[in-house]
């Protein structure tokens, strides 16, 4: 539609310019032919009127409307017009019809200095004209012009509807591979084209979407299996003693399978718990960032464990990064109760300024960490030989949920190697540093 209307305006706006052009050719023919005629005109002498163009009416009309001379053509008719140019506008074009036709004339009106020199200053009118041609005439321009219109129209819709139609193609193969995706198997990706354009990358981002999809779907999968496992340890523990004290009520001690009841019930609340703030920080959106100051929170906020292991601290300068000071508080509550859990005389806590970076260290001197191992430590669930035989209740959990906090703090927590013990090291930007998701 939008073709059409724009192709039909143009085809009328070419019509009219093609007709004003012819009749402006012609006017000018017409024009050029009178004032000829009228410069070869001589005094006593009939002017001949033998036309050498295609304007072949000339008539030589005198003041009182008779035709003096006419060419073969225009002899025998009555005058070509009746108007007669005014005498401060001696020439005019007109288009003069009759039921015979119609015929574009100009009428010139003869100087008054040369009706003096040929007819004793009696006025004369030279009317030239030509019968109007078949483009002005019949309608064939305008049939001419809509036809193109209607023919472009047709062939900008085809070559649009090609366009388009071979554009969206790839989206809708995107359309119909996304539909056949589900959560049963996000291993499928959309096909990408092979250009690179505004389709092709949005193919690529939902490609790599649905590889992050499946990788925390993955991940989702493999945690809820390990912490299934974690929990129906103790779950089964705690049903065999209850059964044993259904079973055998006279030979076991009641108040034993109480209190290791309890005991049991402590462990699966702590892992419970663990295990939702494990899941709160990789799922539910942070809260507002606020500026935290790590030298206050390892001086004044630090909480320690009852273990006899003291805990040195050294701050250098003022160590300000924007985040969430229950959770910052949390990474450094888990590093020091991790340290001091292997530790053998002390621990030691320093924060300080590296470019623009707040680094916090929390060393111990212990047996250390292998290097293969380093990883490990940070999976969920995921415990040492060595920290099961100090803490045997622990959840496992406590590395992993620092390392969450600290990436969704734009930062780090990495192991480095240390002359003895183990060295957790965190990284995070300092305040007024830009950070792009």
């Amino acid at each position: 539609m939008v073709s059409l209307i724009v192709f039909t305006v143009i085809a009328v706006g070419l019509d009219i310019m093609i007709r004003n052009e012819i009749r402006d050719d012609i006017f000018r023919e017409t024009q050029r032919v009178a004032i000829e005629w009228i410069a070869s005109m001589k005094p006593g002498l009939p002017p001949a009127a033998v036309p050498s163009t295609e304007v072949n009416l000339l008539q030589l009309v005198d003041s009182r409307g008779r035709v003096v001379s006419a060419s073969p053509a225009a002899a025998g008719r009555p005058p070509l017009s009746t108007v007669r140019p005014p005498h401060d506008d001696r020439i005019l074009h007109l288009t003069e019809c009759s039921p015979t036709g119609c015929v574009l004339v100009t009428a010139t009106r003869v100087s008054p200095q040369e009706a003096r020199f040929v007819w004793n200053g009696d006025s004369h009118v030279v009317y030239a004209g030509v019968a109007e041609p078949p483009a002005l005439a019949t309608h064939i321009l305008e049939i001419g012009t809509l036809t193109a219109a209607l023919l472009t129209t047709a062939f900008t819709t085809w070559m649009v509807w090609a366009l388009v139609g071979r554009t969206l193609r790839p989206v809708e193969a995107i359309r119909e591979r996304t539909s056949e995706i589900g959560v049963g198997d996000l291993s499928m990706r959309v096909p990408e084209p092979p250009y690179d354009d505004e389709i092709a990358r949005l193919a690529r981002t939902v490609n790599e979407t649905l590889a992050r999809l499946e990788k925390a779907v993955g991940q989702q999968r493999h945690f809820a299996s390990i912490v299934s496992h974690e929990l129906k340890t103790p779950v089964a523990g705690l049903r065999i003693q209850l059964e044993e004290a259904v079973l055998y009520p006279d030979r076991v001690d009641q108040g034993e399978v109480i209190q290791a009841g309890l005991a049991t019930t402590e462990r699966l609340r702590a892992l419970i718990d663990d295990i939702l703030i494990f899941a709160r920080i990789r799922t539910v959106a942070p809260a507002p960032p606020e500026p935290v100051d790590l030298g206050t929170l390892v001086y004044e906020e630090l909480i320690t464990t009852t273990r006899p292991v003291p805990v040195r601290t050294r701050v250098r300068n003022e160590v300000t990064v924007l985040g969430n000071r229950v959770q910052l508080g949390e990474i450094l509550n888990n590093l020091v109760v991790n340290a001091q859990r292997h530790a053998r005389t002390g621990v030691e806590v320093s924060a300080e300024r590296r470019g623009d970076q707040a680094v916090v260290t929390v060393s111990d001197d212990g047996d250390g960490i292998a290097p293969e191992a380093r990883e490990r430590v940070f999976q969920p669930f995921v415990r040492l030989s060595d920290g099961r035989h100090r803490d045997p209740t622990g959840s496992g959990l406590g590395l992993a949920i620092s390392r969450a906090i600290a990436a969704d703090h734009h930062g780090t927590l990495e192991i480095e190697d240390s002359p003895r013990g183990a060295r957790f090291v965190l990284r995070l930007p300092l305040l007024g540093r830009d950070v792009t998701e």
